[in-house]
């Protein structure tokens, strides 16, 4: 009988198989199904029209993330260096990728694109953040390599088009992997400087990989988060980097970057007599439309004191105007107290006071006379209804002798003798006072 294998046996002779024979391999194929959970790998499924395979990406391999910063998306097609392993509990082999770029474009190109859309989808790039350049820079801050042809080019174009600005150069490494963090560090010295006008990040041309720093993502942020306009005059005309898009202002090359921070000094100066001069020809036609004015107006009044002569007669003839007036005004007030004074003679108050005063009394002694005589009518009404309630007030029939009766024991008035019994306790009321009495005998006639 042949030799019998577990699963385990198989397993390992096929691992053992595929590792050993293919060792490191390039495949070329689409990303799908890419996963990233929690722990930093990177799952996704290779495949092309006709096949797939699973892949795995470690967090320790990131070779894409750590040398290009572009990243694995959905759909792209990429060429992988990578090994077989096979995963022995569950009998599967994958792919363990160590390093990925993009198929049709390279990787640094890639990672360009997406961090320029990133970018620009968080508003880095909007024009309402760009900040105006000064028009006369004291002090310009340069970030570049001090020994290239850039900064000469800048120094000589700006001594030579304006020679009374400051040069403050803040020399850094424009190529290699460290030289974005430099870039970045000179930036926060020359804003700790604290009277640097405007900056230039320069450097001359290059392949994509020699400016690679120029499109880092912290040197971006950085550019944006400047409170001191930041020129990008990064490569030739057709170089675009990350920082010309978040800088306030792109220019061409670093010899147009210094062309346009400083203006033409002689040029100035050729204004500056132009204003002069327009000042000066404004100021002599001023001058002269107030002369003209002036000569107008001497025209006008060729001899002063018939002027005056004229005013002085109109003053007297207003003078005389104004005295009638008063006068007139004087008796008409003089005759309005006038009559005043007698309508007050007729409506004397002392007058009025002392008839008044005759009505008054008067009306008195009739209230007087009309009051005594009700009063007496009054009194002899009340005498009248006297008498009658005095002769039919139940008093006056106990003053002749009579008397009330009442039950003790219901305090009724007594009017049958049928309605008492015998032992009875009754009241009796006098003409003067009452006294209790007790039934002994009752007789119905």
């Amino acid at each position: 009988m042949e030799e019998i294998l577990t699963v385990s046996q198989l397993n390992n002779n096929i691992k053992f198989l595929l590792e050993e024979t293919f060792g490191f391999l390039w495949v070329e194929g689409e990303v799908s199904n890419l996963r990233r959970p929690q722990s930093g790998h990177v799952y996704f499924t290779l495949k092309d029209d006709k096949s797939q395979i699973n892949a795995v990406f470690f967090r320790q391999f990131g070779a894409c993330k750590r040398k290009t910063n572009f990243e694995l998306e959905e759909g792209l097609k990429v060429l992988c260096r990578a090994r077989l392993n096979v995963y022995l509990p569950r009998g599967e082999y994958q792919l363990v990728i160590e390093s990925v770029e993009p198929l049709g474009i390279g990787a640094l190109q890639k990672a360009f694109e997406q961090l320029k859309a990133r970018l620009s989808a968080e508003g880095l790039f909007d024009e309402r953040y760009k900040k105006s350049l000064p028009f006369l820079p004291h002090k310009i801050g340069v970030v570049t390599s001090p020994t290239g042809a850039v900064v000469k080019d800048i120094l000589n174009i700006t001594k030579r088009r304006f020679p009374v600005a400051d040069i403050l150069i803040a020399p850094v490494r424009v190529q290699g992997d460290e030289a974005a963090a430099e870039i970045i560090q000179a930036l926060r010295n020359l804003h700790s400087h604290g009277s640097v006008d405007v900056i230039v990040i320069a450097r001359g041309g290059g392949s994509l990989e020699d400016i690679a720093p120029f499109n880092d993502e912290a040197l971006a942020r950085e550019i944006f988060n400047s409170s001191i306009p930041i020129v990008s005059a990064v490569g030739h005309e057709t170089d675009f980097t990350i920082c010309d898009f978040v800088a306030d202002l792109r220019a061409p090359t670093p010899s147009a970057a210094a062309e346009l921070i400083v203006p033409e000094w002689m040029e100035l100066i050729a204004k500056n007599h132009t204003f002069k001069q327009r000042l000066i020809d404004g100021y002599c036609r001023y001058l002269k439309k107030r002369k003209d004015k002036i000569a107008e107006f001497q025209a006008r009044l060729k001899d002063p004191r018939r002027f005056i002569i004229n005013l002085q007669i109109q003053l007297d003839y207003l003078r005389e105007r104004l005295r009638t007036a008063l006068y007139q005004k004087k008796q008409g007030i003089y005759n309005d107290l006038r009559q005043l004074n007698l309508r007050m003679q007729h409506q004397n108050p002392a007058r009025q006071i002392y008839e008044k005063k005759i009505l008054l009394k008067n009306v008195q002694e009739n209230m007087v006379k009309s009051f005594s005589y009700r009063l007496a009518a009054l009194r002899e009404l009340l005498r009248k209804n006297s008498a009658v309630l005095e002769s039919l007030s139940p008093l006056a029939v106990l003053q002749r002798g009579y008397s009330i009766t009442r039950s003790m024991a219901s305090g009724m008035i007594v009017r049958q003798a049928d309605a008492l019994s015998i032992g009875a306790d009754v009241n009796v009321q006098l003409a003067k006072g009452n006294f209790n009495a007790k039934i002994e005998k009752i007789s119905q006639e």
